[in-house]
Order: C-alpha cells, then sequence, then structure tokens
C-alpha cells in the first residue's frame, strides 16, 4: 500500500513566510454518522494507535471486566503520562485482580510528563511499566482475562481471546472489517481502520442510551480526562474546555473527538507530528457548531522568533 497524495490541512507561516505544511486526511461526520465534510483519503486504511482505545474498552467489558470505579475505567481508555496517580491506579487494578507490574506486557519506561520524568531522573529511578502510557490499558486487558477466565500469558498474541474480541468490536463499531493488524508501541495488537470508521466508532459510544456498556465508556473518559492524558495535555485540556466533548488522540498524527447530537472529526496527519493535530482537529470542531471562544486556545499554535511570537501553526483553507 502506497501513501496517498494528501492535501495539506495545516500550514506553519513564519515571519509572513509559509515555512511548512502538514498533509492528511480529516472527516466530518453528522450525529447520525453521515459525512459531511471530507478531506484527503477519509477511507483509506491507517493505523488509529490510541484513538482506538475508546472502543476498545467497550470490548473489555463486554468480556466481563467491571471495573470498580469509573477512574479505573478512563484510565483503561487512556493514554496517561506516568505521574504518580497514573501509576498508582494501575498497580491497584493489578492488585485487584490478584496480579502485579510484572504481568504487564507493555515495556517499562520514564514517565512522559516532564517533570516526573526529571524527578525520576534526578533521583536515578529505573524505568517501570506502571510508568508507560498505556500501562492503564493493559491493567484493563489482563482485569478482562481474569474476569473471563482466560489466560493472562500471552494475553497480546493476535490470537488471543481478547485481541480475537478487541479485533471484531472495533470493527463492528467502525462499520469496517479491520485491515490489519501490527505491533503498537506498547506491544498489544494495533488495528488498522480508516477515519471514517474511526470517527464512526467514537461517536457510537457518545450517542449511546445512558446507562448501556458504550455510554459508561464515553461518560468516565469525560468526568476524568487528567486519567485519559494528563496534566497539561490536549486531551485532557480540551475535554475540560468543551462540555460533553469526548477526545482521544493516537501517535503518529492521530485525534478523534466526538459530541453528542452534533458528530464526530477524526483525523490523521502524514508525516506523524504532533504540531498540527490541534489546530486540524479545532478546525473539525466548529464545523460541528463548537465555539470559536471554547477553541481559542488550541485552534492556532504560536510560532516563536528570539523573545516573542513571529508567526502561527493554522488550518489551512480547505478546513474552512
Amino acid at each position: 500500500m502506497d501513501f496517498p497524495d494528501q492535501p495539506v490541512l495545516v500550514e506553519v507561516w513564519r515571519s509572513g513566510f509559509p515555512e511548512s505544511a502538514h498533509r492528511g486526511s480529516l472527516v466530518v461526520l453528522d450525529a447520525d454518522g453521515a459525512v459531511t465534510h471530507a478531506v484527503g483519503a477519509v477511507d483509506r486504511p491507517t493505523l488509529p494507535r490510541s484513538s482506538n482505545k475508546p472502543v476498545q474498552a467497550t470490548a473489555l467489558l463486554a468480556a466481563g471486566w467491571t471495573p470498580r470505579t469509573t477512574e479505573e475505567l478512563a484510565i483503561g481508555a487512556g493514554s496517561h503520562t506516568g505521574e504518580p496517580g497514573h501509576v498508582e491506579l494501575a498497580l491497584a487494578m493489578l492488585a485487584a485482580v490478584g496480579l502485579t507490574e510484572d504481568d504487564l506486557g507493555c515495556p517499562p519506561a520514564l514517565p512522559s510528563d516532564e517533570r516526573e520524568r526529571a524527578t525520576w531522573l534526578v533521583e536515578g529511578r529505573a524505568p517501570r511499566r506502571a510508568a508507560m502510557n498505556c500501562s492503564g490499558k493493559h491493567a484493563a486487558m489482563l482485569s478482562a482475562c481474569v474476569a473471563a477466565g482466560w489466560p493472562t500469558q500471552g494475553y497480546l498474541d493476535p490470537a488471543h481471546p481478547l485481541q480475537q474480541a478487541v479485533e471484531a468490536r472495533l470493527g463492528e463499531a467502525g462499520r469496517e472489517p479491520v485491515s490489519a493488524v501490527v505491533v503498537d508501541g506498547c506491544g498489544a495488537p494495533q488495528h488498522a481502520l480508516s477515519v471514517t470508521a474511526l470517527a464512526r466508532g467514537v461517536l457510537s459510544l457518545v450517542q449511546a442510551p445512558g446507562g448501556s456498556r458504550d455510554r459508561s465508556v464515553a461518560d468516565a473518559m469525560r468526568a476524568h480526562p487528567w486519567l485519559v492524558a494528563g496534566t497539561g495535555r490536549d486531551d485532557t485540556l480540551l475535554m475540560g474546555a468543551v462540555p460533553d466533548l469526548l477526545v482521544k488522540g493516537g501517535a503518529d498524527g492521530v485525534h478523534v473527538a466526538a459530541l453528542p447530537g452534533r458528530g464526530a472529526v477524526a483525523l490523521k496527519l502524514e508525516d506523524g507530528g504532533d504540531r498540527g493535530r490541534m489546530p486540524a482537529l479545532s478546525a473539525g470542531l466548529r464545523l460541528l457548531g463548537v465555539s470559536e471562544a471554547e477553541l481559542a486556545p488550541f485552534a492556532v499554535t504560536p510560532v516563536s522568533g528570539g523573545d516573542g511570537t513571529v508567526g502561527e501553526v493554522r488550518p489551512a483553507a480547505v478546513l474552512g
């Protein structure tokens, strides 16, 4: 599969000069899941990475995982920064099902939160599996295996019944079969879907009836955005700024957001970078009727020069 020739979604301007551009695909759906705006190859399979986690979490619940709190459900669908509360919660989830940090299949890592990472380095602390940003998801996966009576050994094998359930659920929610299964950065299977299918799946969670399994994931994530991301992270801040919004970023330039009664936005930047994600996502959310005031901190990223701001990272005209 070749890389397509994608349109420019985001432009970088420095002192009035066009410095860089971020190409990719972006889709906007209405509340019924119909495409209302599409730019780029929105039906081409891509790797949603951690943006798949909200729908993945519904498969874990269906397998029998019963989180003790909504906090556990939120971190099970999140990508945390390894701050103390994140690590402690992941370890508590494991202990509740008779497991330990050694049972986690994600690799050891230092916290991604800058302050916490600096503290660990100064103190000479070694990387830990529980500090890895996906440890909440892995703790939830292991909890689901225990609940279902499935082996915890080999839980990351694509042929394991847990991973088979996750793959089936992603295809069902996105109304599109998974087109490839690869290895994600945390070692878990990663499932290829188009950005359109990604948007459909996350939209289905916020549109689900109150009290349902799907809605419980959306509600937990929106109630605890710090557990979904971490201090100062885009997802944490955006969910705090826009009422009822569910947001989940993924590595390599992927983001998805959904609002009940309005619709969803999903995007993929082909260069895999982070810089253009918030301007592009904000442009999509404006098309859903989110106010400019709510999106102002995210819509344009300043470009620095010397002691001041000399430009901006902004949506391209194709995004309106």
